[in-house]
């Protein structure tokens, strides 16, 4: 049976539209686009991109308005990323805060961080869950600046320090987005589009190749004007090894070299002065397996008879309360499980047989409580009396009745726990100040200094905080990981201006070369290969090839008819 001219048309016309397709479109050997479009699609084949007409854009509507969305939700993922990263040293706050609210301890600063490096890693590679990374990153950001404001004051300080490194990756994402926004603008077909797609990317590129002109840190210097190591004050001890407030605990930052020990005063209801942070005995005692009625009893209102029977070492072993905690071993473990709260007096007769430092806060009981009046008595006859510490081991923080310390303990070292005038603290005999990391300026440090008052920052647990306290000159820093700062030889992203002026000029330079590099491929490959460029491919000049057989194949339908 013979087909009819009819059906013969259509087969021809049907074919001439697959040669026309196949004209519009060409295979290229780009392995890395290759590998997007497989992340992106599933879809592992030669990278096979379309040609477009003269004059039209290569990306359809959706594309050019998804793509600001997709930047967004990467920066916004980017930005919460790193603010939450270095905020590592408050993870345990953050953690010990959440307990307070829900009554039960988990390491919810773990499960954000694992959350935010997936998201970031998933914005990273596909195109998918683009409001769900936006919605996510833009929401914690927003609860962070409500629920944790000084974690800003965090943020800033990290700059300090990684503001030069900043710099590298800012400009190296740079060079990334020069190949689209170079392919984008030399494709447009007016000046005005060229204009609005350059324009922007130049200025910041700009902004970015001048922002070391006004950058500063503390650990770019000269060599020879670094101070001295800050010395370590164990914060709890070494609760990172050994249930914080405990022998074990103390003992710990000894063996690692600390200088000082840092605790918690309480007052038991028979006046016996004891060691614990928390009003209740909750989370760092098995209360609820002795005293199962008396869980949200005030830790005060407990007899020191009471307080001993309590196990004050299991808990650790059970929650691990800090984010990266390395496994113990058989004998550590047998004996953090048998720990037991800890007196004042055993405290300060174990601080000064090692002539260690010793700074305490000191909590006043509850009202009702027998001692409530009498409790800095308690611990003053505890200090002078019955430990007979040596006084200069003792920062003394407590700020009323300073003067009558003072003048029954005249050795010991005061200290005052907020930033003030120099004449004022002169005038009370202050010689040190005990502040949170937060205040750090080393400019503070430097004036102080001058007048012979030391600074102590609290509670500085990362390599990266601990080097901008060394950097800006502090004396020493409470800390819950001695046992890693100790090794810490020299302050971490230490260089000279020397140094930092030839990273700067080279990564400039590099980057307008890689740039101007990415430019002038994409003009070179759009003018001799691109059917956007229509003075050069022999498919699309006046009356070559392409035109000719469009026109054909318009007229077709015509013919056909």
């Amino acid at each position: 049976m013979e087909a009819s001219p009819t059906s013969l048309k259509r087969l021809k016309l049907g074919k001439l539209k697959v040669v026309r397709r196949s004209l519009l479109q060409r295979y290229e050997h780009q392995p890395f686009i290759s590998c997007l479009a497989g992340f992106y699609s599933c879809r592992w084949k030669r990278y096979q991109r379309e040609k477009t007409e003269p004059g039209k854009c290569c990306c359809n509507m959706r594309e050019c308005m998804f793509f600001p969305l997709l930047v967004a939700a990467f920066c916004f993922s980017l930005v919460f990323l790193y603010t939450w990263g270095e905020g590592k040293n408050d993870y345990n706050s953050f953690d010990w805060y959440n307990y307070g609210n829900l009554g039960f301890w988990f390491l919810w600063s773990l499960v954000i961080l694992i959350v935010a490096a997936v998201l970031f890693a998933y914005i990273s590679l596909l195109l998918i869950g683009t409001f769900l990374v936006l919605g996510f990153s833009i929401a914690s950001l927003f609860a962070l600046s409500i629920l944790w404001r000084d974690h800003r004051k965090t943020v800033r300080l990290s700059f300090q320090v990684t503001a030069p490194y900043l710099h590298i990756g800012a400009i190296a994402i740079m060079i990334f987005l020069a190949w689209p926004v170079a392919l984008h603008a030399i494709r447009a077909d007016k000046k005005v589009t060229q204009v609005i797609i350059v324009g922007p990317y130049l200025a910041i590129l700009l902004f970015l190749f001048l922002i070391p002109l006004g950058m500063y840190s503390p650990c770019i210097r000269e060599m020879g004007t670094l101070g001295p190591k800050p010395a370590l004050i164990g914060h709890r001890g070494a609760p990172m090894l050994a249930p914080e407030n405990t022998e074990m605990s103390f003992l710990k930052t000894i063996e690692h070299g600390g200088d000082g020990l840092e605790t918690d005063v309480a007052i038991s209801y028979d006046g016996v002065p004891f060691l614990m942070h928390d009003d209740t005995l909750r989370r760092t005692t098995n209360i609820d397996e002795v005293y199962p009625n008396d869980t949200a009893k005030a830790a005060s209102f407990f007899s020191w008879d009471a307080l001993q029977k309590l196990n004050a070492g299991k808990w650790f072993l059970k929650n691990k309360p800090f984010v990266g905690m390395g496994s113990l071993s058989k004998a550590d473990r047998n004996q953090a499980k048998n720990q037991s709260i800890y007196t004042l007096n055993s405290f300060l007769r174990l601080a000064d047989s090692h002539n260690k430092l010793v700074i305490f806060d000191l909590y006043r009981p509850p009202e009702k409580h027998p001692y409530r009046n009498l409790w800095l008595r308690k611990v003053l006859d505890v200090i002078l009396k019955e430990s007979k510490i040596k006084r200069h081991l003792v920062l003394w923080l407590h700020n009323s009745v300073r003067s009558f310390v003072q003048s029954v303990a005249p050795g010991f070292q005061h200290t005052m726990g907020r930033k003030a005038p120099i004449e004022d603290l002169l005038k009370h005999n202050i010689v040190k100040l005990n502040l949170v990391y937060t205040d750090m300026s080393s400019e503070d440090i430097r004036k102080y200094a001058e007048a012979n008052i030391t600074t102590n920052f609290y509670v500085v647990n990362e390599p990266w905080l601990y080097s901008l306290a060394w950097c800006s000159g502090a004396h020493s820093v409470t800390t819950n990981a001695v046992h890693l700062l100790k090794d810490l030889n020299q302050p971490l992203f230490l260089m000279t201006p020397q140094q930092y002026n030839t990273m700067w000029i080279l990564t400039d330079l590099t980057a307008a070369f890689l740039i101007s590099l990415i430019f002038a491929l994409h003009w070179w490959r759009e003018k001799n290969f691109s059917c956007c460029a229509q003075d050069s491919n022999p498919m699309i000049e006046s009356g070559g090839t392409y035109n000719k057989f469009k026109t054909e194949l318009s007229d077709m339908p015509a013919v056909l008819a």
